[in-house]
């Protein structure tokens, strides 16, 4: 496995889309990211646990306590998602595959995104608040949680997508200056995303200020 140098964290996702966003905001800091695979070095990757808690904290420490004790490296782990008010907060812990397709993460996403404009469809506009979560958890190979920290970003659902970059939801939450998430350049995504404020808030966890700008 790989030997991790001093201020390296790894990034319990398979999702390249969350490595880029954590690593733009940690990597100016001095953090280095690295991924399963860069741990696993070719090897099998273990069984991935399971997420059975209620909430997104609870998932989150799931993930990092089992790839920390794995990797023997301090491991930050996201569980994040969607809430919909109108749906009494669904899809929330279940966003990834709340629609129940299996495949390819661009299958699972499309059939999600139409499980949503289906279940809105005769919803008024101005009742569907919604917003992104992300919950970050930070934990060391014995299991003890270095930091948990949140971050949130408010909008409402559109059934007409819009925007082509960001992945899952993002072009069908509507931004109160109306953008999608999608709309939003990568830049700016990190800077005002729910996973970009709660890296931010781990960055102040951990003793170091972030511009917020940056």
């Amino acid at each position: 496995m790989l030997e991790a140098p001093v201020n390296t964290l790894l990034l319990a996702t398979s999702n390249p889309h969350k490595v880029e966003e954590v690593a733009a905001t940690l990597r100016p800091l001095g953090w280095q990211i690295c991924t399963l695979q860069d741990v696993a070095d070719g090897r099998p990757l273990p069984s991935e646990p399971i997420e059975d808690a209620p909430d997104f904290e609870g998932n989150a420490a799931i993930k990092a306590k089992a790839y920390a004790a794995w990797s023997g490296i301090p491991t930050l782990a996201d569980d994040s998602g969607l809430e919909v008010d109108a749906l009494g907060g669904a899809p929330g812990v279940h966003s990834a595959r709340w629609s129940g397709v299996d495949g390819d993460r661009a299958t699972r996403d499309a059939a999600n995104n139409q499980k949503l404009v289906e279940a809105l469809q005769t919803t008024p506009q101005v009742e569907r608040s919604a917003r992104f979560v992300c919950v970050l958890c930070l934990a060391e190979p014995n299991g003890v949680v270095r930091h948990m920290v949140r971050g949130m970003m408010e909008g409402h659902i559109t059934t007409d997508p819009r925007g082509e970059n960001g992945f899952g939801y993002d072009p069908h939450l509507m931004l109160p200056e109306g953008q999608t998430s999608a709309e939003l350049s990568p830049d700016e995504k990190n800077n005002r995303s729910h996973r970009g404020q709660a890296c931010r808030a781990l960055a102040l966890a951990l003793g170091q200020a972030i511009d917020p700008q940056r």
